[in-house]
């Protein structure tokens, strides 16, 4: 099992205690909207299992893998294991999921561009039966 070690970029931050994530999930936020810039950034640490609902951003997203390893999933396709250096760059509108691998944590920045004041279009929670098949890989 691969955890998180003292090189860490950022701290583990708040644990997340809404319904848009199964499983341990902490957020770091390193940067809010503002004037300047029409995105927010955020580091997101994944304990092994932990994953996001599916989600749409409306005006896309770009995950950066700084620790770790797990998944990556657009809706219809299958699932790709991310890692550590791995970026991500998701279209607008495109449903997805991404977390930790069954025996990994996970930890990436996510940057995560705003159409107006919506920056995330939160659905469904990802199925057992979707992640077990992604772990399966």
């Amino acid at each position: 099992m691969t955890t998180a070690n003292n090189t860490e970029i950022f701290p583990k931050g708040e644990k997340l205690t809404n319904e848009y994530f199964t499983g341990d999930a902490y957020l770091t936020s390193l940067l809010a909207k503002d004037s300047n810039n029409n995105f927010a950034m955020g580091s997101v640490t994944f304990s092994p299992g932990a994953r996001t609902n599916w989600h749409t951003h409306p005006k896309g997203q770009v995950l950066i893998i700084t620790q770790g390893a797990g998944w990556y999933q657009e809706k219809g396709k299958a699932a790709q294991s991310i890692k550590k250096g791995d970026v991500i760059n998701i279209p607008e509108n495109i449903m997805h999921w991404h977390g930790a691998s069954a025996d990994n944590e996970m930890i990436h920045i996510a940057i995560t561009n705003y159409e107006a004041e919506k920056n995330v279009v939160w659905l469904n929670p990802v199925s057992e039966e979707e992640y077990a098949a992604a772990n399966k890989k």
